[in-house]
């Protein structure tokens, strides 16, 4: 655990892009056990607690995010739906190969398309636009197989991969019904998810960081159900 700490922390410090090992790899499934170990000591022990008394202190509102999914759904979404789109979305193009940021790209276009329709803004274009995104963007991914990694890529590594994980950090403030200032400290849970997880996305590979966050999720998700 303390050698996993070490590189852990060894890497936060210098992000670098990685050949991820796989899960077959010997010690790959205890590596995941202690990362999910370290994920959930810090969110529970430590985050949790200090961010409901500033939740109170502050008088923040709760998140909304899963009020309109049914409780027959809610641990289906938390559990796997979440876990593996947000992992696609945020970590699985932190290899760099072409065709893995071409779908990120398309996912961003397609997003864009769905904003405005649900703004109101040109809907039967965008419409359209979400329409061909759907087509355009496994196509690109069949024709772009075998390609390597973008060049420079793993010079903006750091950058990129900071990124990724402030932007996951903060897109779950749409969670909240509304926003401010002392909304922020409320994602340092998704910020330490971020960072758990894209290690181990590129120390063992993007089945093993869904996993772990699926595991996370689950329990997480139990202990609330649990408690009321």
């Amino acid at each position: 655990m303390t050698a996993l700490f070490h590189d852990f922390t060894a890497w936060l410090a210098r992000p670098q892009m990685l050949r991820p090992s796989g899960l077959r790899a010997p010690g790959a499934g205890l590596a995941l056990l202690r990362m999910l170990g370290l994920h959930l000591t810090v969110l529970l022990l430590v985050l949790l607690p200090l961010l409901g008394m500033w939740q109170k202190a502050m008088g923040l509102p709760s998140p909304e995010a899963f009020d309109t999914v049914s409780k027959a759904m809610l641990v289906p979404f938390v559990v796997l739906l979440a876990p593996v789109a947000e992992e696609l979305a945020f970590r699985g193009w932190l290899t760099g190969r072409v065709r893995a940021v071409w779908l990120v790209g398309c996912g961003v276009v397609a997003a864009g398309f769905l904003a405005m329709v649900n703004f109101h803004v040109y809907e039967v274009p965008a419409s359209f636009g979400v329409l061909g995104m759907g087509l355009v963007a496994p196509a690109g991914w069949w024709w772009l197989r075998g390609r390597g990694v973008v060049p420079g890529f793993a010079r903006a590594f750091p950058v990129l991969v900071w990124l990724s994980i402030a932007i996951f950090a903060l897109s779950h403030l749409s969670n909240y019904p509304r926003f401010s200032v002392a909304l922020l400290p409320m994602v340092l849970p998704q910020f330490w998810a971020g960072l758990t997880l894209s290690y181990t996305r590129m120390r063992i590979g993007i089945i093993g960081a869904m996993l772990v966050h699926a595991a996370a999720n689950g329990i997480s998700i139990g202990l609330v159900l649990l408690s009321g």
